[in-house]
Protein backbone atom coordinates (compact mmCIF):
# COMPACT_ATOMS: atom_id res chain seq x y z
CA UNK A 1 0.00 0.00 0.00
CA UNK A 2 1.26 3.44 -0.91
CA UNK A 3 -0.05 6.88 0.04
CA UNK A 4 -1.54 9.22 -2.56
CA UNK A 5 0.72 11.99 -3.90
CA UNK A 6 1.21 15.01 -1.64
CA UNK A 7 3.37 18.10 -1.28
CA UNK A 8 5.83 17.74 1.62
CA UNK A 9 6.80 20.64 3.89
CA UNK A 10 9.31 20.51 6.75
CA UNK A 11 9.18 23.83 8.64
CA UNK A 12 11.88 24.64 11.19
CA UNK A 13 9.93 27.14 13.30
CA UNK A 14 6.39 27.30 14.64
CA UNK A 15 5.74 30.41 12.57
CA UNK A 16 6.73 28.59 9.38
CA UNK A 17 4.53 25.63 10.33
CA UNK A 18 1.53 27.89 10.89
CA UNK A 19 2.12 29.65 7.59
CA UNK A 20 2.22 26.30 5.81
CA UNK A 21 -0.89 25.13 7.64
CA UNK A 22 -2.76 28.27 6.60
CA UNK A 23 -2.46 27.00 3.02
CA UNK A 24 -4.10 23.72 4.04
CA UNK A 25 -2.79 20.24 4.71
CA UNK A 26 -2.27 17.61 7.39
CA UNK A 27 0.22 17.79 10.25
CA UNK A 28 2.73 14.97 10.68
CA UNK A 29 4.19 14.51 14.17
CA UNK A 30 4.46 10.89 15.30
CA UNK A 31 2.56 9.64 12.28
CA UNK A 32 1.38 6.47 13.99
CA UNK A 33 -2.24 7.22 13.08
CA UNK A 34 -1.81 9.39 9.97
CA UNK A 35 0.57 7.18 7.99
CA UNK A 36 -1.73 4.11 8.07
CA UNK A 37 -4.64 6.31 6.97
CA UNK A 38 -2.55 7.59 4.06
CA UNK A 39 -1.41 4.13 3.07
CA UNK A 40 -4.98 2.83 3.09
CA UNK A 41 -6.09 5.87 1.05
CA UNK A 42 -8.50 6.88 3.82
CA UNK A 43 -6.83 10.31 3.88
CA UNK A 44 -5.54 12.20 0.87
CA UNK A 45 -4.19 15.61 1.89
CA UNK A 46 -2.65 17.78 -0.80
CA UNK A 47 0.06 18.84 1.64
CA UNK A 48 1.87 17.11 4.52
CA UNK A 49 3.44 19.40 7.10
CA UNK A 50 6.15 17.61 9.06
CA UNK A 51 6.64 19.46 12.37
CA UNK A 52 9.41 17.22 13.71
CA UNK A 53 11.98 19.91 12.98
CA UNK A 54 10.22 22.49 15.18
CA UNK A 55 12.33 22.12 18.30
CA UNK A 56 10.15 24.45 20.38
CA UNK A 57 7.34 21.89 20.32
CA UNK A 58 9.43 19.13 21.90
CA UNK A 59 8.74 20.06 25.50
CA UNK A 60 7.47 18.33 28.61
CA UNK A 61 6.88 20.81 31.42
CA UNK A 62 5.99 19.61 34.89
CA UNK A 63 4.92 22.02 37.62
CA UNK A 64 2.85 21.83 40.78
CA UNK A 65 -0.14 22.84 38.65
CA UNK A 66 0.12 19.93 36.24
CA UNK A 67 1.83 18.45 33.19
CA UNK A 68 2.09 20.30 29.88
CA UNK A 69 3.08 18.14 26.92
CA UNK A 70 4.22 19.86 23.74
CA UNK A 71 3.09 18.68 20.32
CA UNK A 72 6.24 16.56 19.88
CA UNK A 73 6.32 15.01 23.37
CA UNK A 74 6.40 11.27 22.66
CA UNK A 75 4.25 8.78 24.54
CA UNK A 76 7.40 7.06 25.79
CA UNK A 77 8.94 10.27 27.13
CA UNK A 78 5.83 11.11 29.13
CA UNK A 79 5.42 7.53 30.32
CA UNK A 80 9.01 7.38 31.58
CA UNK A 81 9.00 10.79 33.26
CA UNK A 82 9.12 10.31 37.03
CA UNK A 83 8.28 14.00 37.50
CA UNK A 84 5.16 13.74 35.34
CA UNK A 85 4.05 10.54 37.09
CA UNK A 86 4.45 12.18 40.50
CA UNK A 87 2.23 15.13 39.56
CA UNK A 88 -0.24 13.28 37.34
CA UNK A 89 0.04 9.48 37.74
CA UNK A 90 -2.94 8.78 35.48
CA UNK A 91 -0.81 9.64 32.46
CA UNK A 92 1.64 6.80 33.07
CA UNK A 93 -1.17 4.44 34.08
CA UNK A 94 -2.96 5.04 30.78
CA UNK A 95 0.09 5.23 28.51
CA UNK A 96 1.13 1.73 29.49
CA UNK A 97 -1.95 0.54 27.59
CA UNK A 98 -1.24 2.50 24.40
CA UNK A 99 -0.30 0.09 21.61
CA UNK A 100 3.26 -1.27 21.95
CA UNK A 101 6.61 0.29 23.02
CA UNK A 102 7.78 0.77 19.45
CA UNK A 103 4.61 2.77 18.72
CA UNK A 104 4.97 4.80 21.91
CA UNK A 105 8.52 5.71 20.93
CA UNK A 106 7.19 7.68 17.95
CA UNK A 107 3.58 8.49 18.75
CA UNK A 108 2.83 11.79 20.47
CA UNK A 109 0.46 12.65 23.30
CA UNK A 110 -0.97 15.68 21.51
CA UNK A 111 -1.25 13.78 18.24
CA UNK A 112 -3.39 11.15 19.94
CA UNK A 113 -5.68 13.85 21.27
CA UNK A 114 -5.93 15.62 17.91
CA UNK A 115 -6.72 12.30 16.21
CA UNK A 116 -9.73 12.08 18.59
CA UNK A 117 -10.19 8.34 18.32
CA UNK A 118 -13.03 7.37 20.71
CA UNK A 119 -11.22 4.09 21.42
CA UNK A 120 -7.96 5.82 22.44
CA UNK A 121 -6.81 6.17 26.03
CA UNK A 122 -5.58 9.76 26.21
CA UNK A 123 -8.80 11.53 25.20
CA UNK A 124 -10.53 9.85 28.16
CA UNK A 125 -7.69 10.90 30.46
CA UNK A 126 -7.82 14.53 29.35
CA UNK A 127 -11.61 14.56 29.70
CA UNK A 128 -11.58 13.07 33.20
CA UNK A 129 -8.96 15.55 34.41
CA UNK A 130 -10.70 18.58 32.85
CA UNK A 131 -7.55 19.38 30.93
CA UNK A 132 -7.22 21.44 27.80
CA UNK A 133 -5.52 21.64 24.41
CA UNK A 134 -3.61 24.70 23.22
CA UNK A 135 -4.11 25.58 19.56
CA UNK A 136 -2.33 28.09 17.35
CA UNK A 137 -2.81 29.46 13.87
CA UNK A 138 -1.33 32.29 11.86
CA UNK A 139 -4.10 34.54 13.18
CA UNK A 140 -3.74 33.77 16.91
CA UNK A 141 -3.86 31.27 19.75
CA UNK A 142 -6.60 29.80 21.89
CA UNK A 143 -7.22 27.19 24.57
CA UNK A 144 -9.90 24.54 24.15
CA UNK A 145 -11.24 22.70 27.21
CA UNK A 146 -11.41 18.93 26.98
CA UNK A 147 -15.20 19.05 27.32
CA UNK A 148 -15.36 21.06 24.08
CA UNK A 149 -12.42 19.53 22.22
CA UNK A 150 -13.79 16.13 21.19
CA UNK A 151 -16.74 16.63 18.83
CA UNK A 152 -17.16 13.19 17.24
CA UNK A 153 -15.32 10.07 16.13
CA UNK A 154 -11.98 11.23 14.71
CA UNK A 155 -13.23 14.81 14.93
CA UNK A 156 -12.05 17.61 17.19
CA UNK A 157 -12.68 21.31 17.64
CA UNK A 158 -9.40 22.13 15.87
CA UNK A 159 -9.93 24.38 12.88
CA UNK A 160 -8.33 23.44 9.54
CA UNK A 161 -5.66 26.12 9.89
CA UNK A 162 -4.86 25.33 13.54
CA UNK A 163 -2.03 23.31 15.04
CA UNK A 164 -2.46 21.68 18.45
CA UNK A 165 0.72 22.91 20.10
CA UNK A 166 0.34 21.41 23.59
CA UNK A 167 -1.97 19.66 26.02
CA UNK A 168 -2.29 20.37 29.73
CA UNK A 169 -3.19 17.72 32.30
CA UNK A 170 -3.98 19.31 35.70
CA UNK A 171 -2.42 17.97 38.89
CA UNK A 172 -4.55 15.92 41.25
CA UNK A 173 -6.36 17.45 44.22
CA UNK A 174 -5.06 16.45 47.67
CA UNK A 175 -5.75 12.85 48.79
CA UNK A 176 -6.71 11.78 45.29
CA UNK A 177 -5.84 8.52 43.62
CA UNK A 178 -6.20 7.41 40.03
CA UNK A 179 -6.31 4.16 38.08
CA UNK A 180 -6.79 2.97 34.53
CA UNK A 181 -8.27 -0.33 33.37
CA UNK A 182 -9.16 -1.65 29.96
CA UNK A 183 -9.88 -4.89 28.17
CA UNK A 184 -8.48 -5.66 24.72
CA UNK A 185 -8.43 -8.87 22.71
CA UNK A 186 -4.63 -8.72 22.90
CA UNK A 187 -2.40 -6.33 24.82
CA UNK A 188 -1.69 -3.41 22.54
CA UNK A 189 -4.87 -3.78 20.50
CA UNK A 190 -7.57 -1.16 20.68
CA UNK A 191 -9.55 -1.61 23.86
CA UNK A 192 -13.06 -2.99 23.66
CA UNK A 193 -13.78 -0.75 26.65
CA UNK A 194 -11.54 1.26 28.94
CA UNK A 195 -12.08 3.23 32.15
CA UNK A 196 -10.03 5.93 33.83
CA UNK A 197 -10.99 6.54 37.45
CA UNK A 198 -10.36 9.21 40.06
CA UNK A 199 -11.20 8.96 43.78
CA UNK A 200 -10.71 11.74 46.34
CA UNK A 201 -10.73 11.17 50.11
CA UNK A 202 -11.76 13.64 52.78
CA UNK A 203 -9.78 14.61 55.90
CA UNK A 204 -11.03 11.47 57.66
CA UNK A 205 -9.91 9.32 54.71
CA UNK A 206 -13.44 8.52 53.59
CA UNK A 207 -14.50 8.70 49.95
CA UNK A 208 -15.51 12.27 49.11
CA UNK A 209 -15.63 12.16 45.31
CA UNK A 210 -15.49 9.52 42.59
CA UNK A 211 -15.46 10.04 38.82
CA UNK A 212 -14.71 7.90 35.79
CA UNK A 213 -14.20 8.42 32.07
CA UNK A 214 -14.79 5.76 29.44
CA UNK A 215 -13.41 4.96 26.02
CA UNK A 216 -14.90 2.65 23.45
CA UNK A 217 -18.53 3.26 24.45
CA UNK A 218 -19.49 6.39 22.48
CA UNK A 219 -18.32 8.73 19.74
CA UNK A 220 -16.42 10.83 22.30
CA UNK A 221 -15.12 10.17 25.83
CA UNK A 222 -17.88 9.73 28.40
CA UNK A 223 -17.30 11.24 31.86
CA UNK A 224 -19.53 10.27 34.79
CA UNK A 225 -19.72 11.60 38.33
CA UNK A 226 -20.13 8.48 40.47
CA UNK A 227 -19.87 10.15 43.86
CA UNK A 228 -23.51 9.69 44.87
CA UNK A 229 -23.80 5.95 44.28
CA UNK A 230 -20.28 5.43 45.56
CA UNK A 231 -20.90 6.92 49.02
CA UNK A 232 -24.65 6.50 49.55
CA UNK A 233 -25.28 4.11 52.40
CA UNK A 234 -21.54 3.67 52.96
CA UNK A 235 -20.83 6.76 55.02
CA UNK A 236 -18.04 6.15 57.47
CA UNK A 237 -16.50 3.28 55.56
CA UNK A 238 -12.80 3.49 54.79
CA UNK A 239 -12.01 3.33 51.05
CA UNK A 240 -10.77 -0.25 51.30
CA UNK A 241 -14.18 -1.36 52.59
CA UNK A 242 -16.34 0.49 50.04
CA UNK A 243 -18.59 -1.64 47.86
CA UNK A 244 -18.28 -0.13 44.39
CA UNK A 245 -21.07 -2.19 42.84
CA UNK A 246 -23.64 0.63 43.07
CA UNK A 247 -21.27 2.99 41.28
CA UNK A 248 -20.65 0.34 38.63
CA UNK A 249 -24.38 -0.20 38.15
CA UNK A 250 -24.91 3.56 37.86
CA UNK A 251 -22.28 3.69 35.10
CA UNK A 252 -23.79 0.75 33.22
CA UNK A 253 -27.18 2.44 33.21
CA UNK A 254 -25.76 5.62 31.72
CA UNK A 255 -23.75 4.33 28.78
CA UNK A 256 -25.15 3.26 25.44
CA UNK A 257 -22.34 1.55 23.54
CA UNK A 258 -22.70 0.20 20.05
CA UNK A 259 -21.74 -3.25 18.85
CA UNK A 260 -19.36 -4.31 16.10
CA UNK A 261 -17.47 -7.39 14.92
CA UNK A 262 -15.24 -7.21 18.00
CA UNK A 263 -17.86 -6.98 20.74
CA UNK A 264 -21.61 -6.61 21.10
CA UNK A 265 -23.30 -3.71 22.86
CA UNK A 266 -24.39 -5.84 25.83
CA UNK A 267 -20.87 -7.16 26.33
CA UNK A 268 -19.42 -3.66 26.23
CA UNK A 269 -22.01 -2.52 28.76
CA UNK A 270 -21.06 -5.44 30.99
CA UNK A 271 -17.39 -4.44 30.70
CA UNK A 272 -18.25 -0.91 31.82
CA UNK A 273 -19.54 -2.34 35.10
CA UNK A 274 -16.58 -4.65 35.63
CA UNK A 275 -13.95 -2.05 34.78
CA UNK A 276 -15.67 0.68 36.81
CA UNK A 277 -15.55 -1.35 40.00
CA UNK A 278 -11.98 -2.44 39.33
CA UNK A 279 -10.68 1.03 38.51
CA UNK A 280 -12.45 2.82 41.37
CA UNK A 281 -11.17 0.32 43.92
CA UNK A 282 -7.61 0.71 42.66
CA UNK A 283 -7.90 4.51 42.55
CA UNK A 284 -9.05 4.53 46.18
CA UNK A 285 -6.07 2.38 47.16
CA UNK A 286 -3.76 4.77 45.33
CA UNK A 287 -5.07 7.86 47.11
CA UNK A 288 -2.26 9.17 49.35
CA UNK A 289 -3.53 9.61 52.93
CA UNK A 290 -1.11 12.45 53.55
CA UNK A 291 -2.73 14.75 51.01
CA UNK A 292 -0.41 14.70 47.99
Amino acid sequence: MKPPPFDYRAPRTLEEALEDLAEGGKVLAGGQSLIPLLNMRLAAPERLIDINGVASLDALEVTAAGVRAGALARHAAVERSAEAAAVQPLLRQALRHVAHPVIRNRGTVVGSLAHADPAAELPAVLALLDGHVEAASASGRRTVAAADFFTGPLESALRPEELATAAFFPALPPRTGTAFAELARRHGDYALVGAAALVTLDDDLRVRAARAAYLGVADTPVVLDLTGPAVQGQEGRPPGAVDWSAAAAHAVARVNPGGDIHAGADYRRHLVGVLTGRALAEAARNAPPGGT
